[in-house]
């Protein structure tokens, strides 16, 4: 099955390093968690990243939805995959993001964010929707939503 890709397509002439990552829509009701990263990048995000070498994806999944928000979740489970090339600047690398999305249950607030750039955010779903800074995020919302 070919996974879909959003964004630019790659640039002819640049090596993308692959980077699979895990993300999470966490639905309450009619909102949605989601984090903002200042810093560099300015922008609402699904909370997730990158998968470390040797890492389980729900295990980094967990790690990383509790860096970026503070929050525990339970029960996740896959819904979507999608690729896309970006440039990281953090890592000053061009990568192929695989992006996987998983639904998963907020399950409490653990603490704040342990990433200092990262704030925790819940918002409306439709509001949700036009705030995603990436394209992929977007539309898995959307769909999840129905939307």
């Amino acid at each position: 099955m070919k996974i879909p890709t959003f964004g630019s397509p790659p640039t002819p002439g640049v090596r993308y390093i692959r980077r699979p990552g895990v993300y999470a829509i966490l639905p309450l009701e009619n909102r949605v968690l989601l984090t903002f990263q200042s810093g560099i990048h300015q922008e609402f995000q699904l909370p997730g990243g990158g998968i470390d070498p040797g890492e389980h994806p729900i295990q980094a999944l967990h790690r990383e939805v509790l860096e970026e928000t503070g929050w525990s979740i339970g029960r996740p489970r896959l819904f979507r995959r999608f690729r896309r090339f970006t440039y990281m600047p953090e890592y000053r690398m061009f990568a192929e993001k695989l992006c996987s999305i998983f639904i998963a249950r907020p399950m409490m607030p653990q603490s704040d964010p342990l990433e200092s750039e990262h704030t925790a955010d819940w918002q409306e779903m439709e509001t949700a929707c036009g705030l995603l800074a990436n394209p992929g995020d977007c539309q898995a919302l959307r769909d999840f939503a129905g939307l």
